[in-house]
């Protein structure tokens, strides 16, 4: 077995194939594909009837643009140099891609809450995505570059200190590390941020499948049926429900036993067609409805569709040879605790699909609303959520060994963030000219 000083060793001597300074500058490659090529071939296999949303939705800003663009970005990353130390990476950790949901043990946990591009790889694409998401929204709250650029800078600061955290410990006591909100609010020493952050997981308890109830149906023809209201929530026709109850018994399949028989408690209801995210717009999705003891007992399943990951075209292929199987797997591997219907299936011409409660306790951040200081704040948050799931996954003492105690990487990542939001920008009003040009459907508002 590789001692812990070893394995340190090992960390600090990728410093030689790419010193932590190197990260810092960003230059587009000559070569670079054109971005808006990348969303498009991207999306060659969507629902072409739901893309002008998602175009839509992405050229209301850059940050938006940043969100549904994560297969840019992974371009980006795969041109230049990496350290080669690898863990299970989210493959799109951007900012709104953390968040409050429920454990099993129904404690509210922080934490990276969006695997569809999950992928074995190097560590610091998760970190510069990150990083980059955090400049961009601290200039579209209005913060100038140094604001933007401290923001990023405790992101990644965040990061580097809790992996030396956790180099220090245990392998159990690094796998049960995890973030509870309950012991967060004693650390915000202001009472009037205490009671914002106390409002929104308050409101993050309330989203449970009851809540989702009265949102998402009505009583139709004396029975219990989700709201049609299309294109963003269309209800499936009677033919379309018995095939999605036949995805429905083989997702079942994929479960723990002990989850099966709580499932079996509850019957499919209605099923419907739902628009979510901003990249995720053109998979085809689906939230399904069922109930238990009686109609006021409900289940709300959000059953997806998992494609190729991002990354997939840049890095080792992956293990799995199911794309929701792989999403699973990575959700469980990275996440401190996840949800209890976590599964996979394969649908109608051979789609791959992975299933999850539509909601159970989840929240995130208004990030368009933070201060300075709070996005500082949030920032780190997020980094030490990052750090948390790279550790359970990579070998932590290798990577904090190259990370070092100084604060070298932190600021070549946050110039990086930098320097990458301005590409975001350009790449932004690249997709806003091709949809004025009428090169690019969009439908802008929805």
């Amino acid at each position: 077995m590789t001692s812990p000083a070893e394995r340190a060793r090992r960390g600090r001597a990728e410093r030689k194939h790419l010193g932590r300074a190197e990260h810092g500058p960003w230059i587009a490659a000559s070569d670079r594909p054109d971005p808006v090529a990348v969303l498009v071939r991207e999306a060659a296999d969507r629902v072409a009837e739901l893309l002008p949303i998602r175009y839509g939705r992405m050229a209301a800003s850059p940050f938006a643009f940043l969100r549904g663009s994560a297969a840019v970005m992974a371009a980006d990353l795969a041109a230049v140099p990496n350290t080669g130390l690898t863990v299970q990476l989210c493959g799109d950790a951007h900012l709104m891609n953390f968040g409050v949901f429920a454990s099993p043990e129904r404690a509210l946990l922080f934490d990276v809450n969006d695997f569809d591009e999950t992928l074995p790889g190097p560590f610091e694409w998760d970190v510069k995505r990150l990083s980059a998401s955090v400049a961009v929204a601290a200039r579209e709250n209005g913060q100038d570059d140094d604001q933007a650029w401290r923001a990023a800078l405790n992101a990644v600061q965040a990061y580097r200190l809790a992996m030396r955290r956790l180099a220090e410990r245990g392998e159990l006591d690094t796998w049960y590390t995890r973030i509870d909100t309950n012991a967060l609010l004693p650390l915000i020493e202001k009472p009037k941020r205490r009671k914002q952050v106390e409002a929104t997981l308050a409101h993050a308890r309330r989203r449970t499948s009851l809540q989702a109830l009265a949102k998402l149906t009505e009583i139709r023809d004396g029975r219990r049926r989700i709201v049609d209201d299309p294109p963003l929530l269309e209800v499936v026709s009677r033919t379309r429900l018995r095939t999605v109850g036949k995805i429905f018994s083989e997702y079942r399949s994929t479960l723990p036993e002990e989850r099966r028989v709580l499932l079996d408690r509850y019957q499919l209801v209605d099923a419907a067609r739902k628009v979510v995210g901003v990249g995720s717009v053109g998979t085809r999705c689906y939230i399904l409805l069922l109930t238990g003891r009686d109609d006021q007992d409900p289940l709300f399943l959000q059953i997806k569709e998992a494609g190729p990951s991002v990354l997939e075209d840049h890095l080792p292929a992956d293990t799995h040879d199911h794309h929701g199987h792989r999403v699973v797997a990575g959700q469980r591997l990275t996440q401190a605790a996840s949800d209890i219907f976590l599964g996979w299936v394969t649908g109608p011409a051979g789609r791959h699909y992975y299933g999850r409660q539509l909601r159970d306790m989840k929240g995130s951040a208004a990030v368009e609303t933070m201060t300075p200081a709070v996005l500082r704040r949030y920032a780190a948050l997020c980094g030490t959520a990052l750090a948390r799931a790279h550790g359970r996954t990579g070998d932590r003492i290798a990577i904090a060994g190259y990370l070092g105690k100084g604060d070298t990487f932190d600021k070549a990542i946050a110039d990086f963030a930098l320097q990458y939001a301005d590409q975001t920008v350009s790449d932004h009003a690249a997709l806003t000219a091709a949809i004025a040009a009428g090169d690019i459907p969009a439908t802008p508002g929805i």
